[in-house]
């Protein structure tokens, strides 16, 4: 977990996102715990819980099905031809991979590098459902066959050797390295200095680079932020009572300018509350709520991210295309 407004707001500016550009979804934010739900619970007649033997509640493992309707509202987007077919990549001879991305622009990015390198295919960038392509493709073990074609050619082969690579938002792949190495030492140094010097920014991006436990992989590796005191409310089926949902967020920045938009409205003696920042990875946690946990997934949200400008850079597009 991370608390310091120092080390948040000094990740924010590395990244040199704008504050102003905060995610919206269709639900009202709630900064508070619910009582008896602890920090991820909340009301679901629906499922029946138990309790651990150290007192904690245990919610049943979601189903398949339900996993995919939880992904299914995520659009994730990837390099087509004009008949909807995606563009394998071939870095070397051994390899075909099919990106999918998190950010529409890295997808774009990469569709203009391979219309540099291939000016006559008709490519485009079209958006997929995270949830219906996350258990045939993206996770663990998934190998869906397909047919391989060469750009202009109605033949191919087929092939169940393609690689399936979710690639995220390089920015918030980088914040996610810096909350997990920098520590209370590089807290004590901005208060000391009070404000971010080039010197101090270096350190941070060199050792968010080399020194981060997580997250070293460019794909398949994606961070998912959260704030521990955050709620949205939705309204109860039927005139029924609001249902409290945590929201979880693909972008570090979303979240963050939706937790400061919320608060500069909220009560002058909570106005000053740290944001208790939580990371997880999907794929983790995708695999986590597969089985009996004290996380009541059911009543969480997964936020698709909104434009905040330009990301990083597009997948590199000098394979050969298929």
């Amino acid at each position: 977990m991370f608390s310091s407004k120092y080390i948040v707001t000094s990740i924010l500016f590395l990244l040199s996102l704008a504050t102003s550009n905060a995610g919206t979804f269709g639900t009202r934010a709630v900064f508070a715990v619910p009582r008896g739900g602890g920090l991820f619970g909340g009301k679901n007649d629906e499922v029946t819980k138990t309790d651990a033997p150290d007192g904690l509640p245990e919610y049943p493992a979601m189903t398949k099905e339900e996993v995919e309707a939880w992904l299914d509202h995520i659009p994730v987007f990837g390099v087509t031809d004009d008949k909807g077919q995606g563009v394998v990549l071939r870095p070397d001879n051994d390899t075909s991979v099919l990106y999918f991305f998190i950010s529409p622009i890295m997808a774009n990015n990469t569709m203009n590098q391979l219309k540099a390198t291939s000016p006559d295919m008709d490519l485009r960038v079209s958006a997929f459902s995270l949830g219906k392509i996350w258990f045939s493709m993206l996770g663990d073990g998934a190998r869906k066959e397909v047919i391989l074609k060469a750009p202009g050619s109605e033949e191919g082969s087929p092939s169940s050797g393609v690689e399936y690579r979710l690639v995220p938002d390089t920015r918030d792949l980088l914040g996610a390295r810096m909350l997990l190495t920098m520590n209370p030492e590089d807290q004590e140094k901005l208060k000391e200095k009070g404000e971010m010097t080039p010197e101090i920014a270096q350190e941070a991006i060199q050792k968010a680079m080399t020194e981060s436990p997580k997250f070293n992989a460019t794909y398949n590796e994606i961070p998912v932020f959260l704030i521990s005191q955050m709620r949205m409310q939705k309204p109860g089926d039927e005139g029924g009572e609001p249902v409290q949902l945590l929201p979880m967020y693909f972008s570090l920045q979303n979240m963050v300018s939706t937790w400061q938009q919320f608060m500069s409205q909220a009560p002058a003696d909570v106005q000053g509350t740290e944001p208790a920042i939580n990371l997880m990875s999907l794929h983790e946690m995708v695999d986590l709520m597969q089985k009996e946990s004290p996380i009541d997934f059911r009543n969480v949200v997964l936020i698709p991210s909104a434009p905040v400008g330009e990301p990083g850079d597009a997948v590199s597009a000098g394979g050969t295309p298929s």
